[in-house]
């Protein structure tokens, strides 16, 4: 990153932090959101190889980027987190928090551990991140998307953990909507029926099934979603369903 003078940081505008932005759908919501002018810091738990790879692939883009590490179940990393972005580039427009797990979890055979692992990463970061970004998004009156999925909205047995955190994320953007108003606007998204690099065939056929439009989506259409709902300014608390129709 380059910018201000020696202790100060660089004189930039709108900058968005996408969690998990290593791999996956992350990748590409960080990637869209570069393409349309943003300056990206890219979040990564383990995967730092990768994220410096979406660094690198942003700053052929003419943005700035930089990646930091966080294991987001630690609030203390977190914290850790937002007060780099605060000391590095001076503001937040946008967070995307997107980073979460997808753990297979049999009701007779959930644990404490499973449970946990599930909720900490999907729903207590997720609170988290927001209250550490409140604070600078509201200097900038940015915005929240938050990442649910249709697992929250339709339940599905052997996800218990999983469909609950999601099923949190619904409220508690609803919650922090009416809490960050007027300054911030959050919104989320709950993508299904996405098609991920590397998916079995056989899931993506059964996706073509389920969906009304006859198609799966792709990690674009996630970020496409992204790109609008951040940017509509009169929409708030609301959970954008991108699913093809599946939940029909």
């Amino acid at each position: 990153m380059t910018g201000g003078g020696a202790g100060s940081p660089p004189m930039i505008s709108k900058v968005a932090l996408v969690t998990g932005a290593g791999k996956r759908i992350g990748r590409s919501v960080a990637m869209r959101l570069a393409q349309d002018g943003a300056h990206v810091i890219v979040h990564y738990r383990s995967s730092e190889a990768e994220a410096q790879e979406v660094v690198k692939g942003i700053e052929r883009l003419g943005r700035r980027s930089l990646a930091i590490g966080a294991d987001l179940t630690r609030v203390e990393e977190i914290r850790a987190l937002f007060q780099a972005v605060a000391e590095k580039l001076g503001r937040l427009d946008l967070l995307v928090n997107s980073a979460a797990n997808f753990n297979h979890t049999p009701f007779v055979s959930t644990s404490e551990q499973s449970w946990d692992s599930s909720l900490d990463t999907n729903l207590k970061a997720v609170f988290f991140c927001c209250q550490a970004a409140a604070p600078l998004l509201q200097a900038t009156r940015g915005s929240i998307v938050n990442f649910s999925d249709i697992g929250g909205l339709l339940g599905w047995p052997g996800y218990i953990p999983h469909c609950v955190s999601k099923a949190g994320i619904v409220m508690l953007t609803r919650c922090l909507a009416k809490e960050l108003a007027p300054e911030v606007r959050v919104n989320a998204i709950a993508p299904g029926t996405i098609t991920m690099p590397g998916d079995p065939a056989e899931w993506e056929a059964d996706y073509v099934r389920l969906a009304p439009l006859g198609r799966s989506g792709r990690t674009g259409d996630v970020a496409d979603a992204v790109a609008y709902i951040s940017s509509a300014s009169f929409l708030t608390g609301q959970v954008v369903i991108l699913d093809g129709g599946r939940t029909l």
